[in-house]
Order: C-alpha cells, then sequence, then structure tokens
C-alpha cells in the first residue's frame, strides 16, 4: 500500500519548506526582509520532478506570504511560471 501524498511542512529553522520525497527532500528556501518574502531557486530531487511537488512547494509558500502580509520575490523561474499560471497570486 502507498503512502499517503507527501506534505509540505515549513521549517522556519532553515528558513525553508520542505517535502519529504521517500527520503530525499523537496525545498523551497526563503528570507523574510522588510515585508517581502524573498524566494531563490526551488529544488525537488530529479526523481520527483513532474509530480507536481514544485507547485505544492510554490502553493505553501506562496499562501504563507498572503497569511503574513509579505509581499512575494520569486527570484526562482519555476516560482514565477507558476504564479503566471495561476493568476490568483499574481
Amino acid at each position: 500500500m502507498h503512502d499517503a501524498t507527501p506534505q509540505v511542512r515549513n521549517n522556519p529553522d532553515r528558513g525553508r519548506f520542505e517535502i519529504d520525497l521517500d527520503g530525499q527532500l523537496g525545498v523551497l528556501d526563503y528570507e523574510i526582509a522588510d515585508s517581502r518574502m524573498i524566494m531563490p531557486p526551488t529544488e525537488v530531487p530529479l526523481a520527483h520532478r513532474g509530480n507536481g511537488y514544485g507547485d505544492m512547494l510554490a502553493r505553501a509558500a506562496l499562501d504563507y506570504a498572503r497569511q503574513h502580509s509579505l509581499t512575494p520575490v520569486p527570484l526562482c523561474p519555476f516560482v514565477r511560471s507558476f504564479i503566471a499560471r495561476h493568476p490568483q497570486y499574481a
């Protein structure tokens, strides 16, 4: 039997959102400064790309930014692309 869908967790001590993928981590790092949430590139292990995990990380980070009145600054091309595909995050 397959485990449930992996869940994204915020790890504020490390400044990143994480998702455990069969013992490997997908991560979206962030830095909060001056009411902005700066997001450098997102990393999802190669074997797990194309399964929506990057979207899960981006959604979690952008939802967090919204909930905390932070302006997202996506330096990550993937997160910029996610925002373009999901205008509710623009």
